[in-house]
């Protein structure tokens, strides 16, 4: 998933944001129920994929020498060994049939704790939370090059990597969100 961990609430509030908007859509608990149940989930996949990178990383690097010695691309092996293995650790490789998956799970979990209340079908609930992980995607690499173009045209020089760097860049970025309605 091109989710980082401290982006996974941005996401849940996205749908739970979302979900409140649906005139077709109650939240009996509220929304900050609904965004921590999300999270909760979206958490839960973003571990199955760190779990597999890892495991990934491992072979890779016990294969060092083979590697080096067959002048392979890394990146490319990575990709492939994590593409044979992700079924086994359960991480779905297409981004919109894993965002499908998670919103089926979302939606169960909401369902099954009283969270959302709805008269249509759950394949319409199911597209609103499949809709809002498509459009935090589609914006993040917007958003990214927004909020680095303001912290590079700043007149004081912040250094990428810097303590400073990242505190800027997640206000920044929350600033982006919240104009956008995603926050």
């Amino acid at each position: 998933m091109r989710l980082k961990p401290q982006q996974t609430g941005y996401v849940a509030t996205k749908i739970a944001i979302d979900l409140a908007n649906a005139p077709f859509v109650r939240l009996p608990k509220g929304r900050e129920a609904v965004a921590q149940i999300c999270k909760e989930i979206i958490d839960e996949n973003l571990r199955k994929e760190q779990a597999l990178d890892a495991k990934v990383k491992e072979i890779l690097y016990a294969n060092n020498e083979e590697i080096e010695f067959q002048h392979a691309d890394e990146r490319q092996l990575f990709f492939m060994i994590k593409k044979k293995m992700a079924p086994e650790y359960g991480v779905i490789m297409n981004y919109d049939d894993r965002y499908n998956d998670l919103a089926h799970k979302i939606l169960d979990e909401l369902y099954e704790n009283y969270l959302a209340e709805y008269e249509v079908s759950d394949n319409q609930v199911k597209n609103i939370i499949f809709k809002a992980f498509r459009s935090f995607a589609n914006a993040y690499d917007e958003i990214d090059e927004i909020v680095y173009q303001k912290i590079k045209n700043m007149k004081k020089e912040v250094v990428p990597g810097s303590q400073d760097y990242e505190l800027l860049y997640e206000r920044l970025y929350q600033e982006e969100l919240a104009k956008r309605g995603m926050l």
